[in-house]
């Protein structure tokens, strides 16, 4: 995937999603994500990520991004920027996991936008669909 120019909204939700990145809590693997949430309103929410020293109870920040815009009212997820790793990383774009990929699935829609951010600030676009064939959805 190649990355892709952005709008100025666009823009504006990868900056937030990078300066949301700085205040991951992430002591065990130093991995730290930032995700920001535009909802249908074209309000934006924040999400980093949490760990903690029982493993299975970390929180993606994708996933406090989505319920943070659940938590506001929002109900459907016009495009989410995910910014992670180390700042000095491989140019490799962060996805999200596959638990969060089921979240964008079901709160998004084939138009929603994922903007995964790599390390050397390009920007890779994706949607649920090419990010989660087959998703499950009611």
């Amino acid at each position: 995937m190649a990355a892709t120019p952005l709008s100025d909204d666009d823009r504006a939700l990868v900056d937030a999603a990078l300066a949301v990145r700085a205040r991951a809590y992430a002591p065990y693997s130093h991995f730290h994500v930032g995700a920001a949430a535009r909802d249908e309103h074209g309000r934006v929410h924040l999400g980093c990520n949490v760990e903690n020293a029982a493993y299975g109870e970390c929180v993606c920040a994708e996933a406090n991004a989505i319920g943070a815009l659940v938590a506001a009212g929002g109900r459907r997820l016009a495009a989410i920027a995910v910014a992670g790793g180390p700042a000095d990383g491989d140019p490799v774009a962060c996805p999200p996991c596959g638990g969060c990929r089921q979240r964008i699935a079901e709160l998004g829609g084939p138009d929603t936008r994922v903007l995964m951010v790599r390390a050397d600030g390009a920007v890779e676009v994706t949607d649920p669909d090419r990010l989660l064939p087959g998703a499950f959805r009611l």
